[in-house]
């Protein structure tokens, strides 16, 4: 929509140039032909000229790539968005209503001239078709077709009109007054089409007039003639009518001396408007990254990247393929390209082998651009070479882990994963996707690697430490029954020797009052949806809480199948589990609760759901939205945790979904 307006703007100033250009120079030339090829010329140039861009290309030097540190990241509060006009769309909206307004006046008058010509009684002479009609209108011509009235003119009178009109004619006039009208329909709201469309009309009759002046012997009749009709004004639209307005500048250009012939140079004075039209709206600068080899080295290895972006161009790639191979021996292979209509890459594969000590592939595709990634080679001590993949997302693969863990990294070596003392072999076995944190330093021969996970692998051994959980000092058995997917960080003080837990949500027990913190990382993908059993999950549910054994089947949507099934929704992707859910003897859905009473029980459940009268609260047990019906089949005796949201923090948690607040409940499973 916004390429649209910028369109229109354009036109219009091209509109301005050439009607200014014509009004102030050229209108009082006698150069009527030529007057009129610039006009027709200006209304060509103001729809093609914009769409006429320029690539400049520049190359810049490469972004560097950052590793977020999630420590440093600032929690910031959801803000409530504040009803927006979009003034784009009310500007279409007129727009269309004004075009369709002129549209219709455009078909009406045309229905007009077919009533005056339809049935009417023709007289072909050469090229012309003359009609001689009884309504009271003015002379035109349309094309081919004279149309007079010849009860209202003497025998000379009408010579001097058919002798104009079929100079109207021959030259096809009618040509130029519709175009004309065509661009007042598409410009209608700017002032200057409506001159320009008068201007190109009146010139068109100073041509009519200097060439039927020329035939006519007796040129002073012919201006009677022009005189006489001043008074009539009834006109059919979108023709060429011998009646105009401005009867008086007519008779005076016709009297006008021929301009000189060094006078033609105003015609050039609008090529550098054009030119500097050009140089300041119609080149596009485009960037590119260098294709520069960015190599980090320390005294044991070294580690080269080769970054790939959504405007990497064939030539960048031709570049890393020669590089890869002169440096690496490494054998690069980019294919199955795609780009849109901007140019960006939403598809590629890339394939690197290395005889038979490497093979690596990644393929990426979509309807989207493509998230910038990079080639990483890390060169051991030893001349060996390991070979991965690096994005915004996985910043730390398991080959990384194994590259660490086996390269230079040599001589003494302490690793830590989540603050707790480890071998190489848990490190090896560490799921890569498992880290939210990796930090190596090295001093004096000796290298630390310090790991946080997201979710703790290794539980806390809180026999010589101090744990704190949310900055409130907690026992052995408040850190055990710590849910380890609410966990957000964890700080390991080995000499202060206490151990820092902050978890997403912070309970603070003194005003009963839950508030959650939310993290938003710019470019991290959103989660996709998750169905279970055709039902939709609250947006924390943690695929983790479900056990794998109580899956009958899952079923993974992405791209356009996804928006196709569940709209705008699915549009990060939709996971779809059917649970091996027991049945009752109706075969309906049965729940099954397992556990002991810890909270409140049914009776003070009920209270609470029903405590807000009309207004339906928004009620999640087990990540999964239930109805207050479905809480009839709830035992207390199964309940695990329930938290309760209310007004704008359940808003903030939930969207509009939990405006009338919310009821999470953990059961025993």
């Amino acid at each position: 929509m916004e390429a649209f307006f910028i369109f229109i703007a354009k036109s219009c100033g091209l509109l301005v140039l050439f009607y200014c250009a014509y009004y102030f120079l050229l209108r009082k030339e006698t150069f009527f032909t030529s007057n009129r090829w610039f006009l027709l010329a200006g209304l060509i140039t103001s729809i093609v000229l914009p769409f006429l861009v320029y690539t400049k290309e520049v190359w810049v030097d490469p972004t560097p790539m950052i590793n977020l540190n999630l420590s440093q990241i600032n929690v910031t509060q959801p803000i409530e968005e504040s009803f927006q006009i979009n003034w784009n769309y009310v500007f279409l909206v007129l727009y269309s209503i004004g075009f369709m307004i002129f549209v219709f006046k455009f078909l009406m008058d045309f229905r007009s001239l077919n009533s005056v010509l339809k049935g009417k009684k023709l007289s072909q002479q050469a090229d012309f078709k003359f009609i001689d009609t009884t309504e009271n209108i003015a002379p035109f011509s349309y094309f081919d077709y004279i149309v007079y009235n010849s009860s209202m003119y003497t025998t000379v009178e009408l010579e001097n009109i058919i002798e104009h009109e079929k100079v109207h004619s021959e030259q096809n006039h009618t040509f130029d007054v519709l175009i004309s009208r065509v661009f007042c329909i598409l410009f209608w709201f700017n002032p200057f089409v409506w001159l320009y469309k008068k201007a190109i009309t009146q010139n068109l009759e100073f041509i009519a007039d200097k060439v039927a002046a020329q035939r006519i012997t007796d040129r002073r009749s012919y201006q009677y003639t022009l005189l006489k009709i001043t008074t009539h004004e009834n006109c059919v639209a979108i023709t060429n009518h011998f009646y105009q307005s401005l009867i008086k500048k007519r008779i005076v250009m016709l009297n006008k001396n021929q301009s000189k012939k060094r006078n033609s140079w105003k015609f050039c004075v609008v090529v550098p408007a054009l030119v500097a039209f050009v140089l300041l709206f119609q080149i596009e600068t485009v960037a590119h990254e260098k294709p520069q080899l960015v190599t980090v080295k320390s005294n044991t290895e070294g580690i080269d990247v080769f970054k790939i972006t959504k405007t990497t161009t064939d030539e960048e790639f031709n570049q890393k393929v020669k590089t890869l191979k002169e440096n690496f021996d490494i054998t690069a292979s980019f294919s199955d390209l795609e780009r849109n209509s901007k140019n960006e890459l939403i598809a590629i594969k890339v394939e690197l082998k290395k005889g038979n000590e490497i093979a690596r592939q990644m393929e990426v595709e979509g309807n989207n651009a493509i998230k910038a990634f990079a080639i990483v080679i890390s060169t051991l001590e030893n001349g060996k070479l390991t070979v991965d993949f690096k994005t915004d997302e996985t910043a730390i693969t398991n080959n990384n882990i194994k590259a660490l863990n086996n390269s230079a990294l040599t001589g003494e070596k302490e690793i830590f994963i989540n603050g707790e003392k480890a071998t190489e072999a848990e490190l090896n076995n560490l799921d890569s996707k498992e880290i939210e944190s990796m930090d190596v330093s090295k001093k004096s021969g000796k290298t630390t690697i310090k790991i946080i996970t997201k979710h703790l692998t290794k539980p806390i051994k809180i026999s010589d430490k101090e744990v704190y959980i949310n900055g409130v000092k907690s026992n052995q058995k408040e850190v055990s029954d710590l849910d380890q997917n609410t966990i957000e960080s964890v700080d390991v003080n080995t000499k202060g020797n206490t151990v820092e837990i902050t978890t997403k949500t912070v309970t603070n027990s003194n005003d009963s009052k839950t508030t959650t913190n939310v993290v938003t990382i710019s470019g991290q993908q959103e989660k996709p949806i998750v169905y279970i059993n055709g039902k939709l999950t609250s947006p924390d549910f943690d695929m983790n809480d479900i056990d794998p054994n109580k899956i009958s089947s899952m079923n993974v949507l992405k791209g356009q199948k996804a928006t196709e099934k569940y709209g705008s929704d699915g549009k990060n992707g939709v996971i779809e589990i059917t649970t091996k859910t027991p049945t009752d003897k109706d075969g309906n859905e049965k729940r099954v609760y397992r556990g002991h009473p810890t909270i409140k029980s049914t009776s003070e459940i009920s209270t609470t759901i029903k405590s807000d009268g009309k207004a339906k609260q928004l009620i999640i047990v087990d990540g999964v939205i239930v109805t207050d019906k479905s809480m009839s089949d709830l035992d207390s005796l199964d309940i695990k945790k329930m938290e309760i949201y209310k007004g704008a923090e359940a808003i903030a948690k939930y969207g509009e979904k939990g405006k009338n607040g919310v009821i999470v409940i953990t059961t025993r499973k």
